[in-house]
């Protein structure tokens, strides 16, 4: 079985580990700048590539003649995708043998799109899973090959889901790459009837305000954590926050301090959030506790706008 294997993110690992020893050559995103220093870094697929021996490349564009020659060389069965950040032209989609299979975190045809488990969470959705597609031309619209599925805890962010999804692309990459390869597989279409859309989630959308329900805001805030990052915009300034608790059964005005004995409680339209970790701009995390020390707050002030 000879592989070729695109994929950029974290999501893209554990599936690249599984199925490292048929895979011929990796295409990642190129180096970007990142951190303080913006310093060029490798993709954590790239890193990981590396770190096995594969040949890498990472084409700025993935359809250019020269690179789509390169593709062709490999002589490959089949093209796997995860969470790559290129569009595939038809004229890539065609080269290998059994075609281009991609791996997916969400049971589609729910959740088409960049984001699909952040928006699985803001949903309240409580199951969510990876599906293996073949693909097309379409925004993940390709027939249904496999599909496993998990069950999204009510108090599980983003980040936690992401990490258990990932691992089980790659149980998934495992058990089937050989028999796509072999052509021993069955494909399902998809009813677009169905389908919703993850688009990518821009900043603003994570911004938790005092005119939210609970659900809707603790779902927000478990859907863009660790990214982009939920955060309210306070008299004090933007506060990005790491951990916070629904409180159902606190009431007051919205937007306004219900308690600061040790915590941080505000009002929303039907209960409260406790604002356990958070942090101002340009400053470190602190536990409520460690902020109260040294702040001048009082029970009923207007905290969020």
């Amino acid at each position: 079985m000879r592989l070729v294997y695109f994929g950029t993110a974290d999501f893209a690992v554990p599936a690249l580990r599984a199925i490292a020893d048929h895979v011929t050559l990796v295409v990642s995103q190129p180096d970007r700048p990142k951190g303080r220093g913006l310093q060029l870094q490798a993709s954590p697929v790239k890193h990981v590539a590396l770190e096995l021996g594969l040949k890498v490349e990472t084409p700025e564009k993935c359809r250019t003649p020269e690179f789509v020659e390169r593709l062709r060389a490999e002589d490959a069965d089949v093209f796997l995708v995860a969470a790559y950040g290129q569009i595939l032209s038809q004229t890539v989609l065609d080269i290998p043998k059994r075609g281009c299979i991609n791996l997916h975190g969400s049971i589609l045809p729910r959740w088409r799109g960049a984001a699909p488990i952040q928006r699985a969470i803001e949903a309240g959705d409580t199951v969510t899973g990876v599906t293996l597609m073949q693909m097309d031309r379409g925004m993940d619209t390709g027939d249904i090959i496999a599909f496993e599925t998990r069950s999204i805890g009510e108090f599980e962010t983003a980040g936690v889901v992401y990490r258990d999804l990932a691992d089980l692309a790659g149980e998934i990459a495992a058990s089937w790459m050989p028999l796509i390869a072999k052509g021993a597989y069955k494909r399902i279409p998809q009813d677009s009837d169905l389908a919703m859309m993850a688009p990518k989630v821009e900043k603003s959308e994570a911004e938790i305000t005092a005119n939210l329900d609970l659900r809707t805001a603790f779902n927000r805030f478990r859907a863009f954590t660790p990214s982009p990052g939920a955060f309210v915009v306070s008299e004090l300034g933007q506060i990005k926050l790491h951990e916070v608790r629904p409180v159902p059964g606190m009431v007051g005005e919205p937007g306004t301090l219900l308690a600061i004995q040790g915590q941080m409680v505000v009002a929303l339209q039907d209960g409260a959030l406790n604002l356990e970790v958070f942090q101002l701009e340009g400053r470190k995390r602190v536990t409520a506790q460690e902020f109260l020390n040294g702040a001048q707050l009082r029970p009923g002030m207007r905290f969020l706008r």
